[in-house]
């Protein structure tokens, strides 16, 4: 699934042409705080192509997020990775700082969710969690995902947090 949309939000296939919204979304200060840091313009084009290269490896991955406006809203999806030595599939999102404190994560993780469950056949999700980032942890309980263990990645603490497991489809 290439787009989807949710009540407010549209999402598009990670393309090249979303590199300078991600620049400017990975310069934040205050966004990237929890994301292991400020990346430079080069660590994001990077960032984007291993995004790309991911989706045509796994048929999914991230998304670009716009608002009902059309403008950039941040970065969502679902990707394969390897945490604590297992491979997994972790569900990630980051929006733009002045679109916090809306409910748009909780509706992006909703709409996540269910793509994992219905279309991907997935069993189950998990988060990583930056030390501090309590409002995403807030995120993922209101959706039963539990505390699963902490851990370091990228030389940062972050808690991970596990999806109830579902049956797949």
């Amino acid at each position: 699934m290439e787009r989807f949309a949710t009540e407010r939000l549209t999402a598009e296939r990670l393309r090249q042409d979303h590199l300078a919204d991600l620049v400017a979304l990975h310069l934040d200060p205050v966004v990237s705080r929890y994301l292991g840091g400020v990346r430079s313009p080069e660590a994001t084009a990077a960032y984007l192509a291993a995004a790309m290269a991911h989706w045509d490896r796994h048929g999914f991955g991230l998304w670009a997020l716009r608002t009902g406006a059309g403008e950039f809203a941040g970065r969502a999806g679902i990707r394969r990775a390897a945490i604590g030595g297992a491979d997994e599939f972790e569900i990630l999102y980051t929006f733009r700082r002045e679109l916090w404190g809306r409910g748009l994560a909780s509706e992006i993780v909703t709409a996540l969710t269910a793509m994992a469950r219905s279309e991907l056949g997935i069993a189950s999700l998990v988060g990583l969690v930056a030390t501090g980032n309590e409002a995403s942890c807030r995120v993922l309980e209101k959706f039963n995902f539990t505390r699963e263990r902490t851990m370091l990645s990228r030389g940062e603490p972050v808690t991970v947090f596990r999806s109830p497991a579902w049956r797949k489809t």
